[in-house]
C-alpha cells in the first residue's frame, strides 16, 4: 500500500498536475491579456505600496487587505521556500530555478483569478465572510458535489501539509541545531497554535500581519549577508540558472546526468508547492478581506506569488549557488541549505533555524484557518471547536513522529485539492474577464457598494 501511494503521488505530481496547473495559468493569462505583465507595476504599487492605507468604512469584509495577504503568505511561505528550493536544485540542477520562475509568472495569473473569484462568490456567515474554491464552485458553477470534494480534500490536507509536517520540520531543525527535545517543541507549538487559532481569522490575521513581515525581513536579511560575502559569484549563479534550464549537461560535473525533463519537472513542481497557485488554499484567506471590488483583492494575489517565489525562493537559490553548497556530494535537501548558510556566514545555522521555524509556524497558523473554513462548509460552525482541538493535537503529534508516509499522503491530498479548483477556474474565466474589464475602466474609483460590480455580470 505504501509503495502504491508513493507511485500515485509521483504520477499525480508528474505530468497531470504540471500540465494542469501550468496550462491553467497560461490559459488565464491569455484570457486576461497577460494581466500579470500589463498590471504588475500597478498591482505592486496598489498592494505592497499601500500596506498602510486606512480602510474605507464602506468596504465589506472582516480584515484588511494586508492582513488577508499576510494570512495567505503565512500559509504559502513555509518549508518549501527553504527546503523545497534546495530539493529542486538537487533534483534538477540550477536550471530548475528558471522553471520555478516560469511557474510563478503564470501562477500570478492563476492566483489573481482564485482570489478575485473567492471574493466575488463569498458568503456572509454570522458576523463575517467566508469564501474560497468550495464557494465559487458551488455559487459560480452550481456544482455542490465538486465543491464538497474540494472541501474534503482541503479539510484532510491541513493535517498533513499545513500542520504535522510543518511541526516536524521545526522540531527537527531545533533538535539538530539547538538540541531541543522534540517533546518540548511539540508542547510549545501546541500552546501557541491553541492560543492563536481559537479566535478564528481575526486572531490569526493579527498575528500573521506582524509575523510574516518580520520573518521575511529576517530571512532576506540573512540571505543578503551571505550574498555580500559571495557577491562575485552572483552573476555566475544566474548564468548557471539560465544555461541549466535548457542545457544542464553543459554545466558538467554532477549536472551532466540531469535531463531537460527532470529540470522542468523539478522546477515547476517545487514552484507550485511553494506558492500554491492553483491549489486553492490561500484564496480562503483573501475571501475575508475588506474590499470594494474582487479584482482589487485579486491584485494582492499577484503580489503574494511575487513575494513568495520571485523574492524569497530566489534568495534561497542564490545563497545555495553562490556558496557552491550544491556541488557537494551526499547532501540532502535540509542539510544543503544549512551548509550553504554555514559556509557563507558564521550566523548561517541560526539563520536557517530561525527562518525555517518561523516559516513553518506561520504555515501552521495560516492552514488552521483554511481547514476551519473547509470543515465549516461541510459540517457547519458546530464543528469548529472539535476541529481546533484535533488540529492542536496533530501539531504535537507531528513534532514527535516519523512522517515519511504522512508527506506522501499530504502531497496526494494537495494534488487532489487542485483538480476541482482548476476545473472551476477555467469554467469561470469568462466571469473573471468581465470583472477585470469593469474594474480597470476606473481602477482608482472606490465602489460605494460592495455589490455594485455584480450588476455588470448579469
Amino acid at each position: 500500500m505504501i509503495e502504491l501511494l508513493k507511485a500515485f503521488d509521483k504520477f499525480l505530481w508528474g505530468l497531470p498536475l504540471i500540465v494542469g496547473i501550468l496550462g491553467t495559468g497560461i490559459y488565464i493569462s491569455i484570457k486576461t491579456g497577460g494581466i500579470q505583465f500589463r498590471k504588475l507595476s500597478f498591482a505592486l504599487k496598489h498592494t505592497l505600496g499601500n500596506i498602510f492605507e486606512k480602510d474605507h468604512d464602506h468596504k465589506s469584509g472582516d480584515i484588511s487587505p494586508f492582513q488577508a495577504l499576510a494570512t495567505a503568505l503565512a500559509g504559502t511561505v513555509g518549508t518549501g521556500n527553504i527546503v523545497g528550493v534546495s530539493l529542486a536544485i538537487l533534483l534538477g540542477g540550477p536550471g530548475a530555478i528558471f522553471w520555478m520562475w516560469l511557474a510563478a509568472i503564470f501562477g500570478m495569473a492563476t492566483k489573481f483569478a482564485e482570489v478575485s473569484l473567492a471574493v466575488l462568490y463569498r458568503e456572509k456567515k454570522g458576523k463575517g465572510f467566508v469564501g474560497g474554491p468550495m464557494y465559487y464552485i458551488k455559487n459560480g458553477m452550481g456544482n455542490e458535489k465538486l465543491a464538497k470534494a474540494f472541501a474534503i480534500f482541503s479539510g484532510l490536507a491541513v493535517f498533513g501539509i499545513g500542520n504535522s509536517t510543518q511541526a516536524n520540520a521545526i522540531a527537527g531543525v531545533l533538535k539538530e541545531n539547538l538540541n531541543i527535545n522534540p517533546l518540548i517543541t511539540g508542547i510549545i507549538l501546541s500552546i501557541i497554535a491553541a492560543i492563536v487559532i481559537v479566535g478564528g481569522i481575526n486572531s490569526i490575521s493579527k498575528v500573521t500581519e506582524k509575523l510574516v513581515p518580520l520573518m521575511s525581513i529576517l530571512y532576506i536579511g540573512g540571505c543578503i549577508s551571505v550574498l555580500v560575502v559571495n557577491y562575485s559569484n552572483i552573476l555566475p549563479a544566474f548564468k548557471e540558472i539560465f544555461l541549466g534550464a535548457f542545457s544542464p549537461k553543459s554545466l558538467g560535473g554532477g549536472f551532466a546526468g540531469i535531463s531537460i525533463k527532470s529540470v522542468i519537472s523539478a522546477g515547476i513542481a517545487r514552484g507550485v508547492f511553494t506558492n500554491e497557485a492553483g491549489l486553492g488554499s490561500s484564496p480562503i484567506a483573501h475571501a475575508s478581506a475588506k474590499t470594494d471590488h474582487p479584482i482589487r483583492q485579486g491584485l494582492w494575489g499577484i503580489a503574494e506569488v511575487f513575494v513568495d517565489t520571485i523574492i524569497i525562493c530566489t534568495m534561497t537559490a542564490l545563497v545555495i549557488l553562490t556558496t557552491g553548497a550544491n556541488t557537494r556530494a551526499n547532501v540532502d535537501a535540509s542539510a544543503l541549505v544549512s551548509k550553504a548558510f554555514a559556509s557563507g556566514s558564521s550566523f548561517g545555522p541560526m539563520i536557517v533555524t530561525i527562518g525555517l521555524s518561523l516559516f513553518a509556524l506561520s504555515t501552521i497558523l495560516g492552514w488552521a484557518y483554511y481547514g476551519e473554513v473547509s470543515i465549516g462548509f461541510l459540517f457547519g460552525e458546530k464543528a469548529f471547536i472539535p476541529y481546533r482541538i484535533v488540529y492542536v493535537i496533530f501539531v504535537f503529534l507531528g513534532a514527535n513522529m516519523d512522517l515519511g508516509l504522512a508527506w506522501t499522503i499530504a502531497n496526494i491530498l494537495n494534488g487532489l485539492m487542485a483538480l476541482p479548483n482548476l476545473i472551476a477556474l477555467i469554467a469561470l474565466s469568462p466571469v473573471l474577464v468581465k470583472l477585470s474589464k469593469d474594474f480597470f475602466k476606473d481602477p482608482e474609483r472606490i465602489r460605494k457598494s460592495s455589490e455594485e460590480y455584480k450588476s455588470h455580470l448579469k
